[in-house]
């Protein structure tokens, strides 16, 4: 068996499913849902229909781009990764408010029995397909809902005790998925599972911002602008490296998202009801700031489901999606690095990408 798997590239691993694949979900929801939402949503503004329906039709393939995305993550061959796309349109389509988690599950499972099957017999151009597919679309149907539900209860969970007890789990959230954006995980992916919008994806934006932000001026010195754009554009997963020689250079950013995330809960009630996967974007490409913003005007169906409805944006919210995605990071955490440079936690160079 072992060497069946290992000839079929079939690697069972928590980087492989955990990371790989997963890291690729979010990058299929990115380009069809995320983006899609984004074009939607200035067609809507700006009264262009033609912009409205384009991005109509790419939110619509959200559940086959995710799909292959994780077939691509997990080298599957060609007849493989194109009969992913129905089985990712079963499973989003089945898995309701939960579809990113049952696209996840439901495609690695679809895509590894393609894989074993692949090229072995004289008829692989129907048997491959046909495996896939048959395999997962029937696991669309049957374990696709209860994974929906599972992850929309979990996710309603956290927005409950968000709205409960903003302050604790201002803390919480934002320090997690944080934490999570860093590492070699999707943090978008997992906003997008958990369908994390309203107060709590509010908390998740800061905690995101708070870490490249953080990292990105604290880390200027060292890095000058390429670094300064590169982590607070890019992705603050570029410092791992530094964070496994040095783990006390984390502490600055994990710090500031401990006060940030409360602050946006709190103080300035900062939502995040566009698209769940803007809530673990942070400031990569300005998307979490983007899903604020369309979360303002025209509330994502998972937010609408939770309550949320459209506003006009007043200064103060402005004014706190401002200061707790920029202004405060930037400040805080390279003043909270300067005590932990003057004490020796973090020396000279530990930034240095």
């Amino acid at each position: 068996m072992k060497e069946f798997l290992k000839k079929k590239n079939i690697i069972i691993s928590a980087k492989r499913y955990g990371i790989d694949a997963l890291g690729a979900m979010a990058q299929g929801l990115f380009c069809s849902l995320l983006i899609g939402t984004i074009i939607k949503t200035l067609g809507q503004q700006l009264g262009v229909s033609f912009l409205t329906d384009i991005g109509t039709y790419a939110m619509a393939v959200s559940g086959p781009a995710m799909a292959i995305a994780i077939g691509y993550a997990l080298q599957a061959p060609p007849m493989v990764l194109f009969s992913l796309a129905a089985v990712g349109w079963a499973a989003n389509a089945e898995g309701g408010a939960g579809g990113p988690l049952a696209v996840l599950i439901i495609a690695i499972i679809a895509a590894e029995f393609g894989k074993a099957v692949s090229k072995e017999t004289k008829i692989d151009l129907l048997v491959t397909p046909g495996v896939t597919i048959l395999i997962g679309v029937a696991l669309a149907k049957l374990v696709a809902p209860p994974i929906g539900k599972a992850a929309s209860a979990f996710g309603l969970m956290i927005d409950s005790a968000t709205k409960l007890q903003p302050f604790l789990m201002g803390i919480i959230v934002s320090v997690l998925v944080g934490i999570a954006l860093t590492l070699p995980i999707s943090s978008a992916a997992i906003c997008a599972a958990l369908q994390l919008t309203g107060l709590a994806g509010g908390a998740a934006v800061a905690g995101c911002c708070a870490q490249m932000i953080g990292f990105a001026f604290m880390s200027f010195k060292e890095n000058r602008w390429g670094g300064l754009v590169s982590q607070g554009l890019g992705t603050s997963m570029l410092q791992m490296p530094n964070i496994v020689k040095n783990p006390k250079i984390w502490l600055a950013p994990i710090i500031t998202s401990a006060i940030t995330g409360p602050m946006a809960t709190c103080l300035f009630r900062m939502e995040m009801n566009g698209a769940p996967i803007n809530s673990g974007m942070g400031t990569c490409g300005l998307c979490g700031q983007i899903g604020v913003w369309t979360g303002w005007i025209s509330p994502s169906e998972e937010a609408i489901a939770k309550g949320s409805a459209a506003i006009s944006p007043a200064a103060m919210d402005w004014l706190g999606l401002v200061l707790i995605c920029f202004v405060i990071p930037a400040i805080l955490c390279p003043l909270i690095n300067m005590i932990f440079r003057k004490i020796g936690w973090v020396k000279e160079g530990d930034l240095k990408l």
